[in-house]
């Protein structure tokens, strides 16, 4: 063999070889491409079956309320094919989204038991519809989860706006007034939100005429409900006071008559002698007279001095002429 035909030929065996292996290639990838699109049909089969069983059921609550149902043939068994399929063999999906629902086709179907036996007895059947009833919104609450959170549970779901829940509802045709005496969407609404999901807006404290009425008020009661203003005293009417009524008189009893007594015989006793003292009469003080403050007080006068001897003088007499 001369080296051009052994190079033609490696380099053929090459070309063969790495076709090959890109074919091989190609063929895994296609079953597990195919594998993955018919794992994603399965759930979504899960996802229609519970619908189905879900709608069915709905149809037969209400119609236990309107009379339309009153035998218990008419209640048909449930069945979930797709979901024994898919559990049946390995795959990617999220188990505990699977457990869920496997757990309500168990509950729904004990319930179903229970209205088909109470039907057969012809007693009331009013609570076992009520526990059916709940079973439903908890089968759509977690239908909403599996086809539009991927069946994660609600804790781990992403936040979602309330009307987002509304119209998924709406567009599977899940009317509001499906169920006699209850608001579908609002239930569902609710039962997402009790068991762990955000859902956005949080739920009314008051009605819109409330929240428009509200007003800032430094001096508002912050004890008060939704901050409301202090309600203004209000006047307190001033009440007459009445006159007393006229106490009632009451008769007095009549005394008794009491007997008459002989009167006693009385002593007279003689007045002491009471002796007096003899006194002099006091004469009567007479009053002074008041001063008068404008006169002075007169001076007593000097006492007369005793008049000069009036005998003769022993001197004798001189005179001008002898």
């Amino acid at each position: 063999m001369s080296d051009a035909t052994f190079e033609t030929f490696l380099v053929s065996g090459l070309l063969v070889l790495i076709a090959a292996v890109a074919f091989l290639a190609w063929a895994a990838w296609r079953w597990v491409d195919r594998e993955r699109d018919m794992e994603k049909r399965a759930m979504t089969g899960v996802g229609y079956e519970l619908r189905h069983n879900v709608k069915r059921m709905m149809s037969e609550l209400a119609g236990l309320a309107d009379g339309t149902v009153s035998r218990d043939i008419d209640l048909v068994p449930v069945v979930h094919p797709q979901l024994d399929a898919l559990l049946s063999r390995p795959n990617e999906a999220d188990r505990m989204g699977l457990t869920t629902i496997r757990g309500l086709y168990n509950e729904m179907s004990a319930h179903k038991q229970s209205l088909r036996l109470t039907l057969a007895e012809h007693a009331d059947f009013g609570a076992p519809a009520n526990l059916a009833a709940d079973a439903v919104i908890d089968s759509l609450a977690a239908l909403y989860l599996w086809e539009e959170h991927k069946g994660c549970s609600p804790e781990d779901a992403r936040s979602t706006r309330s009307w987002d829940v509304r119209d998924w509802m709406k567009a599977h045709n899940f009317r509001a007034d499906t169920l006699p005496g209850m608001h579908l969407r609002d239930q569902v609404v609710e039962r997402l939100r009790r068991n762990g999901m955000t859902l956005t807006p949080k739920p009314l404290t008051y009605t819109a005429s409330e929240y428009f009425a509200k007003q800032y008020d430094r001096k508002a009661d912050p004890n008060a409900p939704f901050w409301k203003r202090k309600p203004k005293p209000l006047p307190v009417a001033e009440v007459e006071a009445q006159p007393d009524a006229a106490p009632e008189l009451t008769p007095e009893p009549a005394p008794e008559p009491v007997p008459e007594l002989a009167p006693e015989p009385t002593q007279v006793v003689s007045p002491e002698p009471v002796e007096t003292a003899d006194t002099a009469p006091t004469p009567p003080t007479m009053p002074e007279p008041a001063a008068d403050p404008d006169v002075a007080p007169i001076e007593a006068a000097d006492p007369i001095a005793p008049a000069p001897d009036s005998a003769p003088s022993s001197k004798p007499s001189t005179s001008g002429t002898a």
